[in-house]
């Protein structure tokens, strides 16, 4: 029999349960990598600096994928699919995992974010028009974006903070 060696994988998580999940995953023994770095609170009347994921709906798993194992890390609530081609998970070089935690333990800023492409379908989660889902059309520079909204057949553009949108997964687009 073969023995199975332990990888590093990314897990698709559901946005926000990143720390629910990355602890459930701890409690079963299961080694997890969740990068975080330091940004300021979105919340307008607040200056703090608060830890949250490096990637936003996903962590990283170091598993065999022994059947067991790999059934556990898909019943933790708010895990969805290890990352891969079609149903089978593509393991992600040490190398990579060992740059991002050097990057992470670092004091320097990290800037991350999605480009948005036109077409992209995105969500707003914040100002006015949060919760409403709608297609990325352009930049508009200083940190604002247009989102196209449709609606009972007709559409509107509305002009939103970059900051205030996130891509939707394409199983939900």
């Amino acid at each position: 029999m073969t023995k199975l060696t332990k990888k590093w994988y990314a897990l698709y998580t559901k946005t926000r349960f990143e720390n629910i999940v990355s602890e459930s995953l701890l409690k079963k023994s299961i080694e997890v990598f969740l990068p975080k770095v330091e940004v300021r609170s979105k919340q307008r009347d607040r200056k703090k600096m608060i830890r949250v994921p490096l990637f936003s709906g996903y962590l990283f798993v170091k598993t065999d994928l022994d059947p067991r194992e790999h059934l556990e890390i898909l019943k933790t609530t708010g895990a969805f699919r290890l990352i891969g081609t079609g149903s089978t998970p593509v393991s992600i070089p040490s190398e990579n995992i060992e740059s991002l935690k050097i990057i992470v333990a670092g004091d320097k800023e990290v800037i991350t974010g999605t480009q948005f492409k036109k077409g992209n379908k995105v969500m707003v989660t914040g100002g006015p028009f949060a919760g409403v889902t709608g297609t990325f059309v352009r930049y508009k520079g200083e940190g604002r974006v247009m989102v196209n909204i449709e609606a009972l057949g007709l559409s509107a553009a509305v002009e939103v903070h970059e900051e205030d949108i996130q891509a939707l997964p394409e199983i939900l687009s």
